[in-house]
């Protein structure tokens, strides 16, 4: 099947404002990664700017807006992966070495992977992307709200954000 538009069933098929990679040049150096923020519809949400410490995630002048990253001051610290009530927020780090990349990907099903382990890494739509290794399983809000950082091929960022245990 063709996807023809941005939405194909729901899912995001190009950039658009609320969903855009950061700038190439940036991501490739930032140590600690940069956030990717896929929220390309206008809804009343706005906890990934109220949960960043360093304002990174601009302030919305209408709670309907989509979020706008101010790259610069992004540390990748993961907290508005955490607080993102749509799953719509993912930290990729490609100075992590060798053609890898880290991914700080929300995680909200039980069996929690475990560090060491390898898990599928699934697309916008399910699909399996590639294997990655779990590096850590984080809870940086004390919530139980789960940020897995999983180890993948740098090539595949674009593409992974979600992951499954397997065996």
């Amino acid at each position: 099947m063709k996807v023809t538009g941005v939405y194909e069933n729901g899912v995001l098929t190009e950039e658009r404002p609320g969903a855009v990679a950061p700038p190439a040049e940036l991501w490739r150096s930032r140590k600690g990664g940069l956030v990717i923020v896929e929220c390309p519809q206008r809804i009343p949400c706005n906890p990934c700017n109220t949960s960043c410490p360093t304002g990174a995630i601009k302030e919305f002048a209408d709670i309907n807006d989509v979020p706008s990253i101010d790259y610069e001051k992004c540390t990748g610290c993961g907290l508005c992966v955490a607080k993102c009530p749509g799953l719509a927020c993912f930290v990729a780090d490609l100075t992590y070495g060798d053609g890898k990349a880290l991914m700080k990907l929300p995680y909200e099903m039980l069996p929690l992977p475990e560090k060491g382990g390898r898990v599928a890494c699934l697309g916008r739509t399910g699909e399996k992307i590639c294997e990655g290794t779990v590096a850590a399983v984080a809870e940086p809000l004390k919530d139980r709200t789960r940020v897995v950082h999983v180890v993948i091929p740098a090539d595949k960022v674009g593409e992974v954000r979600a992951v499954k245990v397997v065996g």
